[in-house]
């Protein structure tokens, strides 16, 4: 039953309110730290039993996906609904049940380019948070120029046959299956690119971690020997890839924008401004040059909150968003390098930490997510070719002769 109009939206935050306040464990409710989150897979791990919980409970209803279709396993919501819903479990600081490179890049995709059989062969697990899946991108010799990667796809008859390697895969070595762009004709650039699925066990599929100077290895080299993939986990046309790859890169995009890169468990910089270096009388912080940068900042996070939120309408309600998704990305990425930078001042002698017994635990991970967030200008689209898209499409600067 959809509800259209006031009244009939009231009745659903009515019984969105009282499902959340039956079904959510308290433990759900409180902050959650880097461990503690559930990005779901055939290998899940669950810190806290009342995150599996949470997660059925809520994929039950489809509300890990609350506006995919019903068909395909998801919460079939209006965009209204899904408001209320995203309001009330913001209202019992509900945690999201599930954080998935599914629900926030392949699954769009999928369902706006795969055909009925992928959808319903894919969709659900996604939406349960049975499947967890990477993205096969980059590659050592195409990164900005993304157009020009080289792992090779040939026809052999009754399957595809793999070749090649991938760089920067977000949790190649966790997840089950990869969303991979591939050279199905080398005799053109853009047109010559395919989109095709498999299983990371397949034979021939290795991925090795690449840590990272924060001492964390999220992203993978990837190496494909002759993977043997069945034809039926294309997805498109044969040769269509490169529209499927621009759109799913403006689901990434807005994704990390939304998120703004932020951490799970730390505190805000104002928090440990006023805990390291104390206030006034009024409350007020007593460093008034921090102070101000900190203002400075809290206003541009919620004129970028409600950018997002905007654009974010805009999408839902089938407008074109053009290249505000290279806006939103550049925009995200400075403010979380921002914000790590005003942590690390923050605390002081405390952001000189690296392990031990004499630094805080919540100091210790503000120092690496510090050093990690120095990435943010690079993935999903690096700053400087994002500020290219933004000069020549949106504000339609030529190039300097």
């Amino acid at each position: 039953m959809a509800y259209d109009n006031a009244e009939q939206l009231e009745e659903f935050r009515l019984e969105t309110r009282k499902w959340l306040e039956a079904n959510c464990p308290a433990s759900m409710r409180t902050p959650m730290v880097d461990d503690e989150v559930v990005w779901g897979g055939r290998n899940a791990t669950f810190k806290n039993p009342d995150s599996k919980l949470w997660l059925d409970r809520m994929a039950a209803k489809g509300w890990t996906a609350p506006e995919w279709p019903k068909e395909y396993g998801g919460g079939g919501l209006t965009r209204a609904e899904a408001r209320v819903l995203e309001q009330e479990m913001r209202r019992i600081k509900a945690r999201a049940p599930l954080f998935s490179f599914g629900l926030w890049m392949f699954g769009p995709a999928l369902l706006e380019f795969g055909n009925h059989e992928q959808k319903l062969r894919f969709i659900p697990d996604i939406v349960k948070g049975k499947t967890r899946w990477c993205q096969g991108y980059s590659e050592p010799g195409a990164g900005s120029d993304l157009a020009g990667l080289q792992t090779r796809c040939e026809d052999k008859g009754d399957h595809y046959l793999i070749n090649g390697q991938k760089v920067w895969t977000s949790y190649a070595d966790k997840a089950d299956w990869i969303f991979c762009l591939v050279r199905t004709d080398t005799s053109t650039k853009h047109e010559g690119i395919s989109f095709i699925l498999f299983d990371m066990k397949s034979p021939g599929v290795e991925a090795r971690p690449i840590q990272l100077i924060s001492g964390e290895s999220p992203f993978c080299e990837t190496f494909f020997t002759d993977v043997k993939v069945p034809k039926d986990q294309l997805v498109g046309r044969l040769n269509g890839g490169w529209e499927i790859a621009k759109r799913l890169l403006q689901f990434e995009r807005s994704s990390i924008s939304s998120s703004g890169f932020g951490g799970t468990g730390s505190l805000s910089p104002e928090e440990y401004a006023k805990q390291l270096i104390g206030t006034d009388e009024s409350g007020r912080l007593l460093d008034g040059d921090l102070r101000a940068r900190l203002a400075d900042h809290r206003m541009y996070a919620k004129a970028f909150a409600l950018t997002v939120q905007r654009q974010t309408e805009q999408a839902k309600a089938g407008q074109a968003v053009g290249h505000t998704a290279s806006i939103l990305k550049y925009g995200a990425a400075k403010m979380n390098q921002d914000r790590h930078e005003l942590l690390i001042e923050a605390l002081g002698t405390e952001g000189l930490g690296w392990a031990g017994e004499g630094f805080d635990k919540g100091a210790l991970r503000v120092t690496r997510q510090w050093l990690r967030s120095k990435g943010n200008s690079i993935e999903g689209g690096t700053s400087e070719i994002n500020l290219n898209v933004i000069a020549k499409r949106v504000l339609g600067l030529k190039d300097h002769q």
